[in-house]
Order: structure tokens, then C-alpha cells, then sequence
């Protein structure tokens, strides 16, 4: 790989972090910044509360490459429930519709996952960190608004089930920037007639960063700051 441990005294680069349920990414750069005792600190792509998985911790001037970061494509584990659509996408949100599923089987959602795979357009859905007029979506969305989004073009490389224990299916998605989970379940649902939304979710891949080299937020120390150069 393209990093090595950063030099000490000299708190800059990047730290992989294995984010834990129910914390905001802004949480991690906020514990980041009083383990390290230092204010540059930030992240390239959020991943809301309930989704877990690799976030990119950027310390120092490694917080100019922001952009450079985000731009990595994403692997996702994940699980979709079906019969189910809530005001979020996941089951953490009110229900909208419940619906049966009776009559859908594996075959039938590895079809629908087809349809998905390669460039298709996406909405991004409210529950994200995508603005409008200025304020985030999820903000809007906490007041129980939700406003026109533009759809924009995304890219999936490999959408793949793992396992299916309906109405659960468990699967595997690689992508472009900018693609949404929550927003794949909710259009899956959509055209198998049932609903769906997102049960468990997990970003296991950024760019060339695994889950595997990640630390946890009780186990991190400056041994940790990776250097990296583009």
C-alpha cells in the first residue's frame, strides 16, 4: 500500500477509523481532535449514526486532500428488508408502508439487482448530507419536511447478494462517490411492488483503505496517522 506510519511529533495524514453505530462522523473528528490535542482535523465522507464501517480521518494538512479522498469509490455490506418503507430509508425511521413480501424470493431481487448495476441516476434521499438551499437534507428532513432532490448520475460496479434469510437479503456493493444504499433499497422496493429499506449497514472500502487495516476509536493512538501521497 501506498502509506506508512507518519513521523512522531508530526500529527498529520490520515487515520483509517472503524466507525461504531449510533455516533455522527463529526463525533469521530471531535474525539480525533482531543486524543490528538489538535483542532485541523476532519473526515472524507460522512457516514450517518447508524452505519458503521471505514471513515477516513484527515489530520493536519492531510485535511487539504479532502476532496481527493471523497472522490474514492465505496464498498458496502449491507442488509435490505423487505416489505418495509420509513420516512429514512432504515428501519430507524417511522414506517410509511408495510407490505407483504409473499411471492418474492432471492431470484427475484437478484433480478431487480441487475437493473441497478452499471450508470443509472439516483436521488439522493433525505437522510443526507447533500445541501439544499444551503442547509443540509437530513436537517430538513428532521423537521419533517421533504423537498424535490435532483437525481444525478451515479455508478455501480458490483451490486451482490451474500445471503438471503427473507424478508432479509444481505448484500454487497461496490460503487462510484456520491451513491447512496438507503436510496438503492428504496428503489429496489420500489420496482418489486413490496417496499424496502436498509436493516444494517456497513462501509468495509474506501479507495484502496479496508476495514481490516482500521482501528477503533478505544484503541487509537499517533501510531496510527498514516502518511499518504498522491
Amino acid at each position: 500500500m501506498k502509506f506508512q506510519a507518519a513521523v512522531q511529533n508530526n500529527l498529520q495524514g490520515i487515520v483509517l477509523v472503524n466507525k461504531p453505530a449510533g455516533i455522527t462522523s463529526h463525533d469521530v473528528v471531535s474525539f480525533v481532535r482531543r486524543t490528538f490535542k489538535m483542532r485541523r482535523v476532519g473526515h472524507a465522507g460522512t457516514l450517518d449514526p447508524m452505519a458503521t464501517g471505514v471513515l477516513v480521518v484527515l489530520v493536519g494538512n492531510a485535511t487539504k486532500l479532502s476532496d481527493k479522498f471523497v472522490a474514492f469509490d465505496k464498498t458496502y455490506r449491507a442488509t435490505l428488508r423487505l416489505g418495509l418503507k420509513t420516512t429514512t430509508a432504515d428501519i430507524m425511521g417511522k414506517t410509511l408502508i408495510e407490505r407483504s413480501y409473499e411471492g418474492i424470493d432471492e431470484e427475484a431481487v437478484r433480478k431487480v439487482f441487475i437493473q441497478f448495476t452499471g450508470d443509472i441516476e439516483q436521488k439522493p434521499p433525505m437522510v443526507s448530507a447533500v445541501k439544499h438551499k444551503g442547509e443540509r437534507l437530513y436537517k430538513i428532513a428532521r423537521q419533517g419536511i421533504e423537498v424535490e432532490r435532483t437525481a444525478r448520475k451515479v455508478r455501480i460496479d458490483e451490486l451482490r447478494i451474500l445471503q438471503s434469510r427473507l424478508p432479509d437479503v444481505e448484500f454487497l456493493m461496490s460503487c462510484s462517490k456520491g451513491t447512496y444504499v438507503r436510496q438503492l433499497a428504496e428503489d429496489v422496493g420500489e420496482v418489486l411492488g413490496c417496499g424496502a429499506c436498509i436493516s444494517q449497514i456497513e462501509r468495509t472500502k474506501v479507495g484502496p483503505f479496508d476495514i481490516k487495516d482500521a482501528v477503533t476509536l478505544e484503541n487509537l493512538n499517533e501510531s496510527h496517522i498514516l502518511q499518504w501521497r498522491f
